[in-house]
């Protein structure tokens, strides 16, 4: 496990973060993005392996481009929005529940039902 210096801030508290909430909610953000960007990735290469004509490299153009505005908008690690993105990578399954086991258990359910929905 890659183990980073996570500044804990004072939004973080201010918002109902504990430490070990704010450790964990890095963590898990991060390792959602790596795995949802290593997947986008693997998708790019294989839609540019069969690009052939230039309607083919400007579909995979389009292609990024909404798959960057998804990401932009999906990835916001503000804490009074936090449980929403982590229910939103749960229900996509970038996220196992059990990964965010450092946060309390009110977060914990509030995510749980809301990435059922």
């Amino acid at each position: 496990m890659d183990v980073r210096e996570v500044e804990i801030s004072n939004e973080g508290i201010e918002n109902g973060w504990s430490l070990q909430e704010q450790t964990t909610a890095h963590h898990c953000f991060d390792l959602a993005y790596e795995r949802e960007s290593a997947g986008l990735m693997q998708s790019v290469r294989s839609r540019a392996n069969i690009i052939t004509t230039i309607d083919d490299m400007w579909h995979l153009h389009d292609f990024l481009s909404a798959r960057r505005h998804d990401l932009d908008g999906k990835y916001d690690f503000r804490y009074p929005f936090l449980i929403m993105v982590f229910a939103q990578l749960v229900k996509e399954g970038w996220l196992q529940l059990q990964e965010l086991e450092g946060l309390d258990s009110l977060k914990l359910a509030k995510i749980g039902a809301l990435s059922k929905m």
